[in-house]
This record gives structure tokens, C-alpha cells and sequence, in this order.
């Protein structure tokens, strides 16, 4: 077991009521919001991709750095804490006895936000608590001369993440759910980026209760496809999930992270629960000085977040859930995807592989606004993407009654006048659809998979045939250059990963 740096002094594993204490007494950017919780203002606002660096000696397909420089960045942050009062946080990712792993987050007492909304995110330690993953982390030191001065250095060998420079808390919730993205693959199975929730019984078509996993990246809708009801159906979690051989799944977290861009009550009023409670931590939210609370304000940043423990809402619980049933893949997008698209077998890791979306906030800058393909729309994975794909059609050829479909949760035809938004209720009438089997498909003749002819409490078919609204708009011609242009950017994108299997590639078309 890794051994904690010595520390000047340290709390373990304060309350919350605690923990709030400490913000107010040391938190100059912290503000208390009408619904009597805390929002604190983070001078990072986002993950930070390019500052992050796994330690190998080899050739990896992420940023390197070797051995001896983490080892020499180890003892500065050791020295660093030294001089520093500590926070300890322990707890576990995942509930499942035989399937949950002992993380501990150990950090400076000047950010108790950050251990507050991470205690909310563990399932509790217990007695017999053993930690494998540790996550130390200075928001006080910067890493000169590295990218924006800070440093995420990701260690396989000694299951230790450091953070260096960052106030943001989604570097200690990935701190832990980075690594355990390798232990999942190295038992056989996948780590989905991907909220999950379940249907009871009398709501399906099977006339058993079913699981339905959502992929998609931060900000594409996963979270609120997730926790928007249907059909009777219960949220589990909103990320990152274990799919083993045979549909089984695994969940990670106790609580909820949630993007609060736009939350609103009627809309997402799941989520708008949790959020607007005294025990909830806000970050990056907009707050005036009386304490009101715009989730529509982006002056300062898009990405502002929330955590709530699950146990504030209906949920379904995260033990012994049966096997997935349905994959959603979401790809926000703002062209001719339909609202949702019926993929063949042959054809689901394919898309899981291409993670079409357009990028959000929760990127960063860097990300935002722009057209990307990330795989498995998992931006945590340890190497080589190709591995995700390859890992994904072994897990298919051994659950063959897994469903998948493509939900787009952004825009159809185009982002100028005259695109339809594809709004939150028409893709809960959608995901509804699919649990019941009250759609008509229709082969699509350009992509090979199956389009929606009517969908249950939706009016306008141009969501589910974009080519109406081409054509339509006298755009007939440009929705077919289109389709070429997106075929050839398909193929030419898959080909490029030379580990991948050859099958993923030719199954893109069904």
C-alpha cells in the first residue's frame, strides 16, 4: 500500500458540516447561494487534457513523462505537504464487495470544497477499508514550465495520482476514475464514460427490469438523459460504469456531478433537486452578492457543476443491477443525424469508436463548439483507444441481445435559421420509444442503420428524417454532399487506428 507524504497536520475524514465550516473560515472565493449551500468560484475552469501525463518509459498514446522526472515532481509535491495541514478522504468507487476498489484523496485543508464534493461522490469506507488508489493533490503548487503551470502526473505502477496547481474538483473525481479505468480493463472488461439507469419490469418489452447505459462526453446530455424519467425508470449514476462479459455492469459512484449549464426546474427537475439543496457544493456557478443563483449566466464560464449525494433523490440502488439491455450513444450534433438512428450489430463499435459529439465547456476552450470524435466518447482512457474498440467487440459477441442506438442531442440541419433544436422531451420520448418498441424504423439507405418513421409524442418528423428538412429547404444537394463528406471523414478516421480490428472498419455501414 502506497504510504501518504507526511503533513504538518491532518483531518481525516471530516463531516460535511465540518468541511463547510472550513470553507467558510478559509475560502475567500466562496459564496453562500439562496438555496444555503456553497458555490465556489475555481480559477480553473476545466478539466485540464493537455497537463496531464501518464508515467511510462515506452511509447504510449497519451502524454509521457518519464520515471525520473514524476519521481522528481513526487518529492517537491512530498516537500510541498509537508509544510501544509492535510485533508484525507477515504472511500470507495463502487458499491459491489467483490468489484469495489478503496480510493483516498488526500489534500491541502485551503480547498475542503473539493474533499466535500468528493466524500459525497465515495460509497463510505467502512471498517475493513484497504485504499489501492491514493490522489494527492496541492491546488497551492504550480508546475512551472509545464502546460498553464499546473501537472496531473498519472502512475499505473504505484496507483497514485498528483495534482499540481488545479482548484478544479473534476481532477480529483477523474484522479480515481482514470486509474480504474485500466484495473476494469485488466479484468476483462470496459469502462464506459456513461450514465446509467433501469427500467421495473411492467415498462418493458421483456417483461424484466432492463439496464440502459448512456455514452457520450461531458456536456452532450449523458447526465440528463440519465436522470430524466421515463417509463418508470430510475437513475443509477451519471458516469463511468464497468461492462463485463455478458452485459454485467458495475457502478462507481454515490453521488451525482453535475453540469448546471441551463438547469432548469421543469426541464431536468431531477437534477434541479438535488442541486438546489443546503448539502449540495456548487462550482463555477453564477451568483450575485444576494446570493441568487443563474444557471444561465455564462460570463464567466459555461462548465459550472454540481454535486449531491444520489441518496437526496429516487434512485434505483447501484448493487446487483441487472445487465445492460440498451447502449445509448450520444453525438451532439448540429447537421443530419437524426434524433435517433437503430444501429445493426455489426455496427455498434464502430460508432462507439468514431464518438462523433461536438465539444463543450467541460473540455475547455480548447474544445468548445468544435466538431470531435473522441472514442468510446471516453476522454480517461489509459492508451491506446484501439483497445476500447477491440475490448467492446469481444464484450458484444457475448451479449448479443445488447440493443444500441445514436441519440443526437444537439441540432438537426444546420446551426443557422430555419435547424430545429432537438429539445429534452423529445429525446425522453425517444429513449421511451425504444424501451416500450413503439417506433417504426426505416433502413437509411446513405448509412445503413435504421431511422425512426414515427416516434410516441413526437410531431415533427424532420428530427427523425433529416432529409425532409433538406429538401424541404430546397438543401437537398448539401445534405448529399453531406453524406459524402461525413462517409469519407468516417473511414479515413477509423482506419487511422492501425491496432484496431478490421472488422470495426468494415462494420460501419451494417
Amino acid at each position: 500500500m502506497f504510504t501518504l507524504p507526511a503533513a504538518a497536520t491532518v483531518e481525516r475524514n471530516p463531516s460535511q458540516s465540518r468541511l463547510r465550516e472550513m470553507a467558510l473560515d478559509v475560502m475567500p472565493r466562496v459564496t453562500e447561494t439562496e438555496f444555503n449551500n456553497l458555490n465556489y468560484q475555481a480559477e480553473v475552469t476545466a478539466r485540464l487534457k493537455n497537463s496531464t501525463f501518464f508515467v511510462a518509459e515506452d511509447e504510449i498514446h497519451q502524454n509521457r513523462i518519464s520515471r525520473e522526472e514524476a519521481d522528481r515532481w513526487s518529492r517537491l509535491q512530498d516537500e510541498h505537504i509537508a509544510q501544509r495541514d492535510m485533508i484525507l478522504i477515504e472511500g470507495y468507487i463502487g458499491p459491489d464487495v467483490d468489484f469495489r476498489t478503496g480510493c483516498r484523496l488526500f489534500i491541502e485543508a485551503s480547498q475542503p470544497n473539493i474533499a466535500a464534493m468528493q466524500q459525497q461522490l465515495y460509497f463510505p469506507p467502512g471498517n475493513d477499508f484497504t485504499p489501492e488508489f491514493t490522489v494527492i493533490y496541492t491546488p497551492t503548487l504550480p508546475a512551472p514550465d509545464k502546460p498553464d503551470d499546473r501537472l496531473i502526473i498519472v502512475d499505473h505502477d504505484k496507483w497514485v495520482t498528483r495534482v499540481f496547481g488545479s482548484d478544479y474538483f473534476g481532477e480529483s473525481k477523474m484522479g480515481g476514475l482514470r486509474m480504474w479505468n485500466k484495473v476494469v480493463y485488466d479484468r476483462g472488461g470496459l469502462a464506459l464514460h456513461a450514465g446509467l439507469k433501469t427500467y421495473p419490469a411492467e415498462s418493458t418489452r421483456s417483461g424484466v427490469e432492463e439496464s440502459m447505459l448512456i455514452i457520450g462526453l461531458s456536456g452532450t446530455g449523458k447526465t440528463t438523459t440519465t436522470f430524466r424519467q421515463q417509463a418508470g425508470s430510475l437513475p443509477v449514476q451519471d458516469d463511468f460504469v464497468a461492462l463485463m462479459p455478458g452485459g454485467g455492469v458495475f457502478t462507481t459512484e454515490a453521488g451525482c456531478f453535475a453540469k448546471t449549464f441551463g438547469l432548469d426546474p421543469d426541464d431536468e427537475p431531477t437534477i434541479y433537486g438535488g442541486t438546489a439543496r443546503p448539502d449540495a457544493w456548487l462550482e463555477n456557478v453564477s451568483v450575485d452578492g444576494s446570493g441568487r443563483v443563474d444557471f444561465f449566466d455564462t460570463d464567466y464560464t459555461a462548465n459550472g457543476r454540481s454535486t449531491f449525494p444520489l441518496a437526496n433523490i429516487r434512485h434505483r440502488d447501484p448493487s446487483d443491477v441487472p445487465p445492460a439491455r440498451y447502449l445509448l450513444i450520444l453525438n451532439r450534433s448540429d447537421h443530419i443525424i437524426p434524433g435517433v438512428a437503430r444501429l445493426k450489430a455489426a455496427q455498434i463499435p464502430a460508432y462507439f469508436m468514431l464518438g462523433e459529439t461536438k465539444g463543450t465547456s467541460a473540455g475547455g476552450a480548447a474544445e468548445e463548439g468544435k466538431s470531435l470524435r473522441v472514442p468510446g466518447t471516453n476522454p480517461f482512457f489509459f492508451n491506446d483507444d484501439a483497445w476500447q474498440g477491440n475490448r467492446l467487440l469481444e464484450l458484444l459477441e457475448a451479449t448479443p441481445d445488447l440493443e444500441a442506438f445514436v441519440l443526437n442531442t444537439g441540432r438537426v440541419g444546420g446551426e443557422g435559421e430555419g435547424s430545429k433544436k432537438v429539445r429534452i422531451r423529445d429525446t425522453s420520448a425517444m429513449v421511451q420509444g425504444i424501451v416500450e418498441g413503439t417506433i417504426d424504423w426505416v433502413n437509411d439507405p446513405d448509412f445503413g442503420y435504421d431511422i425512426a418513421v414515427s416516434v410516441p409524442g413526437i410531431d415533427d418528423n424532420e428530427l427523425l428524417q433529416p432529409l425532409r428538412l433538406y429538401e424541404r429547404q430546397d438543401r437537398g444537394e448539401g445534405y448529399r454532399d453531406r453524406v459524402e463528406r461525413l462517409k469519407e471523414e468516417r473511414d479515413s478516421y477509423l482506419a487511422g487506428f492501425t491496432a484496431l480490428d478490421p472488422a470495426i472498419g468494415t462494420g460501419l455501414y451494417g
